[in-house]
């Protein structure tokens, strides 16, 4: 017999909880924020999927995911040793939470800007390796 969709969904996403504490607990600090990425880039494409399939629900649930992670990236960042690279992907940051908070019509489009803009930013840090 196959388990019903919600079980399935609620096992899965127990799975990736585990698979992401795993992945952290053995992470360098750059890993970490390579992490942060992967886990954000999800939570952005689960919320485009979302506003497209209509469900504003699942949309908001996580919305408020993807503006903590972006919150924790920002706090993460050393302005004194950071400089300008710091100002910059502070102010990449706050961008995208401005987006994730668009509301209406324009929602969909704002939240693949952020995504545009965040997988930008994964790129180049994963290329920094």
């Amino acid at each position: 017999m196959f388990a019903a969709p919600n079980r399935m969904m609620a096992a899965y996403a127990r799975y990736s909880e585990v698979d992401v504490k795993a992945r952290v607990e053995g992470a360098s600090p750059h890993g970490l924020i390579l992490i942060l990425f992967e886990e954000l880039q999800k939570a952005l494409a689960t919320m485009a999927a979302a506003e497209r399939a209509g469900d504003r629900g699942r949309s908001l649930t996580v919305q408020a995911r993807a503006l903590s992670m972006l919150h924790g990236l920002e706090t993460g960042l050393d302005y004194e040793r950071g400089g300008e690279i710091a100002d910059t992907l502070g102010k990449i940051y706050r961008e995208a939470r401005r987006l994730l908070g668009t509301q209406g019509d324009a929602r969909g489009k704002a939240i693949e800007d952020a995504r545009d803009i965040i997988n930008d930013i994964s790129e180049a840090w994963a290329a920094i390796g």
